[in-house]
């Protein structure tokens, strides 16, 4: 997906909202857990019902691996379900030497069709220029997370710059605006106003509003920038908005048609 088509999907959907699909079969209710594929059975009601409220969807490997053959074959179903409209983030946190980097991009840009994939920097460019040699793909790199062991390394500063803005600034001479987007933790609403005049331009990939408590509202006042620029994740908070009840799915929706609302009244007073 383009650049330019992510940004009229943000419009006309008036949503700049992010489902992640983490699947736990531990927060299943029972009629799912007797299906023949629990994940992609949750995973596809799931999609049906927030589809409407949404521009992207983010797949947390994680949630698949941790089921061995079973799982990646539920994560293939349910990213050739999500569609094609919608954004497609695997959030995979990849990053290795270059030759490796390079298989890992032709999984999930080949073998499955993902428009993304989140990735570590810590090695450099050379680990991550390899998911930056596909056309019309993009590259989600780790800059700023909304764990609480953000603390131990990101924020550590030399020459006055943090180690968080470094990665922000060096990052930007690896891709452009069209293939390259920051994750910058919901969790971390004073420092979106200074990343903004580090990377005024890019898309950045905000997790941990709904379930982590960051601040919608002070995240799209200091994040937006002239096409929106924000993809803004919510996971546990929608998708197990209902709890363990075979009417799981419409709560979902119920939750992300209320960020969407809340969403679309702060795209119109950025739009006056």
């Amino acid at each position: 997906m383009t650049r330019q088509q992510l940004v009229e999907c943000i419009f006309q959907q008036q949503s700049y909202l992010c489902v992640g699909l983490d699947p736990d079969l531990d927060r299943f209710p029972p009629s799912v857990l007797e299906t023949d594929d629990p994940i992609f059975t949750f995973n596809k009601a799931i999609i049906d019902a927030t589809k409407e409220y949404c521009v992207a969807y983010k797949l947390n490997l994680a949630f698949y691996e941790a089921h061995g053959l079973s799982g990646w074959q539920s994560l293939q179903r349910t990213v050739e379900y999500l569609p094609d409209t919608h954004f497609k983030i695997a959030d995979a946190k990849r990053g290795d030497i270059g030759n490796t980097s390079k298989k890992y991009a032709q999984a999930f840009f080949e073998a499955m069709p993902f428009d993304a994939i989140t990735v570590a920097p810590y090695m450099g460019a050379d680990s991550v220029e390899p998911f930056l040699a596909f056309d019309d793909k993009w590259v989600i790199i780790l800059a700023l997370t909304s764990n609480e062991g953000s603390q131990d390394f990101q924020f550590m500063s030399e020459g006055g710059e943090q180690l968080h803005e470094r990665v922000l600034r060096t990052a930007q001479s690896w891709g452009t605006t069209e293939n390259l987007m920051y994750v910058v933790g919901a969790t971390h609403p004073e420092q979106f106003k200074n990343i903004r005049q580090i990377a005024p331009d890019h898309f950045l990939l905000v997790p941990g509003v709904g379930a982590q408590g960051g601040d919608l509202k002070a995240i799209s006042e200091y994040g937006m920038n002239q096409d929106v620029g924000l993809l803004v994740n919510s996971s546990r908070g929608i998708i197990y908005a209902g709890g363990k009840v075979d009417d799981f799915a419409e709560k979902a929706g119920h939750a992300a048609q209320s960020l969407q609302e809340e969403m679309q009244g702060y795209l119109s007073a950025f739009l006056k």
